[in-house]
């Protein structure tokens, strides 16, 4: 388990924390890492190059020459590859790039991402921002007094608009809502800024909940004191 200070926004210290170590404090899977990041980026690849073969491009329908005594190779159009403005031959068309990466590998670049930052130190948690009104000033102050240079990612919550508002005008930070927190974008800042409201497993885990029974064994159970009272009842009867 790794404990970090919990920080206010005039970058005091507001008592300890403990980032839980099934989050930030594994080994970094590397592979994983790169794997997920290269089929990130390879998603926003629109994929609309096209070029046109020789059958999409205007023109050569007539034969050039005629077929011998020219001394020439034989040609059908002059529209072939092999002539200036003809179509091109195995050029790129419109195509998708996604590439399916499964959903266990993604939470685990996700993990990687987020221990290798806190193995450096740069994983920051304060209680809460507090701004009571969107204000960049006030953003930059709070940067500045938790001595964040370089590239920061600031985790937030989606209904938190005063936060959101005040750090979009500082070219230096990325807003990202916690349920997109992603590796890549993890990877590509040099902090990672959570609040206790959005910071990834250091609450509490609560019991399980105890498992419904199917709703057939349920309905069957609850059938089954109705059928021992009829059959009590029909035993008196005879």
């Amino acid at each position: 388990m790794t404990s970090i200070a919990l920080k206010t926004t005039s970058g005091k210290d507001a008592g300890a924390l403990t980032l839980d170590a099934d989050v930030f404090g594994i080994q970094p899977n590397v592979p994983v890492m790169h794997q997920v990041v290269t089929a990130q980026l390879a998603a926003r690849r629109s994929g609309t190059q096209s070029t046109k073969t020789r059958s999409e491009v205007s023109g050569g329908g007539k034969k050039p020459f005629k077929q011998k005594g020219t001394g020439s190779a034989r040609q059908g159009s002059t529209r072939a590859p092999h002539y200036s403005g003809g179509g091109v031959a195995l050029g790129p068309k419109p195509r998708k790039y996604d590439q399916k990466t499964p959903k266990k590998m993604i939470k685990l670049a996700l993990r990687s991402a987020l221990s290798d930052r806190a193995s450096e130190g740069k994983v920051v948690v304060i209680d809460s921002w507090g701004f009571d009104a969107p204000k960049t000033k006030s953003a930059k102050a709070a940067l500045s007094a938790l001595g964040l240079d370089g590239k920061v990612l600031v985790v937030v919550d989606v209904t938190d608009t005063n936060t959101i508002r005040s750090f979009l005008n500082l070219p230096e930070v990325q807003l990202i809502e916690v349920n997109e927190l992603n590796a890549y974008d993890i990877l590509c800042n040099d902090y990672v800024v959570f609040t206790q409201a959005t910071l990834p497993g250091t609450s509490v885990i609560a019991d399980a909940p105890a498992k419904k029974a199917p709703a057939k064994k349920a309905a069957a159970k609850k059938a089954e004191p109705a059928a021992t009272e009829e059959a009590k009842s029909e035993e008196d009867g005879e």
